[in-house]
């Protein structure tokens, strides 16, 4: 007898990159169907939901004992582009190397989509009743803007959730490494899209005629102050509880560094330290802009008058466009004319609720590492499922090095064979233990 795919994460993994969803245009639906046959032929019914038929929504739903709360599992089957990118491996063709799955979407999130299928059809097929329905949507679009996706459902199909508060979703579970000693992120909380227009004036001119103090010098001095200044520090609560419990994990002085970086007189001379974990750290701990598009001329010979950037801006919970603006006016000065372009709200404190069961799970998995809660520096779906007060827990548990997470939406991206058994078994265990 055949042994079912959802049986198989590793395989399912390569089938699900073998499907070409980069985005744009991400043209989902091959692989939206093949997940559909996957779990009708396990006998569970799927809905397909649209806003483009070629990019459709899947979702299912596995009764359960009634005592809890229903659970959601979400995740995208998009990916990013590879174009640019030098590869070992082609990156659609899912091939095994060196006890590595390589391909497009291995961690982001194609490895994390054959966890939950796996999981959750396990638990089907097992005949075991879990305490509450599990919930699992299966969207495209997250990597552009989720209006074909998550932000779809939210808008016209809020309904399918009723009763959720908890998802599983992406953004953690993954390992790092501090000190020495290996912890498991578990993301809690994700910061918020405020994109800036910074807009710089000068005289314009003939270019045979060079002039100091124009447009490109103040685009100069801005580029400086961006490049050798950060915005104030702020400790929020998880990124506390994050730094605390690795602090408390690591012997001295170690320990001592990460207990100054929660003291904003020593913080950026510490993440300054840490060099490359500081570059992962500083996010965390402040609003932060990159300069990504500039735009200015048109001619070679004339000096252009106005020269703009735009800065993909990223906020800390709870904080406001209006924070974002009157920082980055204090850092840049009245020469620098600054818009908000666009702001993408994110949730509020986070509910810690689920977060023992989760880091429980983890120690008994794998006691070597250390469960922390994680603020994201970027931004998933979760942020739409908040909207309708679902909580959102990144948790696609991998034993991973860190040089595999540089990975993610780069060249090489890959994950190890092993990783698929650790994470699924992990899932299928939070959904044994949900609402005991």
């Amino acid at each position: 007898m055949t042994t079912p795919i959802y049986q198989k994460p590793v395989e399912l993994l390569q089938n699900l990159i073998r499907f070409d969803t980069t985005n744009p245009p991400g043209n989902e639906k091959a692989i939206i169907m093949y997940l559909k046959e996957i779990i009708e032929d396990a006998g569970l019914k799927t809905t397909i939901l649209a806003k483009d038929e070629n990019r459709p929504n899947l979702i299912t739903r596995l009764p359960g004992r009634g005592e809890a709360p229903p659970l959601l599992l979400y995740g995208h089957v998009d990916v990013v582009t590879t174009v640019g990118q030098k590869w070992t491996h082609p990156p659609f063709d899912g091939l095994i190397e060196d006890g590595m799955i390589w391909g497009r979407g291995a961690i982001d999130m194609k490895g994390g989509i054959a966890m939950m299928v796996s999981a959750l059809l396990r638990a089907h097929t097992s005949g075991e009743k879990l305490p509450g329905d599990i919930i699992l949507a299966i969207v495209p679009d997250e990597e552009v803007d989720g209006s074909h996706g998550a932000r779809f459902l939210i808008e016209n199909h809020a309904d399918l959730f009723e009763g959720v508060r908890y998802a599983i979703g992406e953004g953690g579970g993954v390992t790092i490494q501090m000190g020495g000693e290996k912890f498991y992120t578990v993301m809690v909380a994700e910061k918020q899209i405020c994109s800036v227009r910074a807009t710089v004036r000068g005289k314009a001119g003939h270019g045979s005629m060079p002039r100091r103090g124009g447009a490109t010098a103040k685009l100069a001095k801005m580029l400086d102050s961006l490049e050798n200044q950060r915005l104030p520090v702020h400790i929020t609560s998880v990124t506390k509880q994050m730094l605390s419990t690795i602090g408390n994990s690591l012997s001295f002085p170690t320990n001592l560094g990460m207990k100054m970086l929660l003291n904003p007189t020593f913080t950026d001379r510490m993440l300054d330290a840490l060099g490359n974990k500081g570059l992962l750290i500083n996010p965390l701990l402040h609003n932060t802009v990159s300069p990504n598009i500039i735009r200015g001329g048109n001619k070679i010979n004339v000096i252009p008058a106005e020269i703009s950037v735009d800065l993909d801006g990223r906020l800390l919970p709870q904080f406001t466009p209006d924070d974002m603006l009157a920082e980055l006016s204090a850092l840049l000065g009245d020469d620098v004319e600054l818009e908000v372009t666009h702001y993408d709200k994110g949730a509020g404190e986070p509910d810690m609720t689920l977060y023992p069961l989760l880091a429980d799970i983890l120690e008994k998995a794998d006691p070597s590492g250390t469960p922390i809660p994680m603020l994201l520096s970027g931004v998933t779906d979760g942020r739409f499922f908040s909207r309708i007060g679902i909580q959102t827990y990144g948790y696609l548990p991998m034993d991973i090095e860190s040089e595999l997470i540089d990975t993610i939406h780069a060249a090489n991206e890959r994950v190890p064979v092993e990783a698929m058994e650790f994470g699924t078994n992990a899932i299928s265990e939070v959904l044994r233990r949900f609402g005991d």
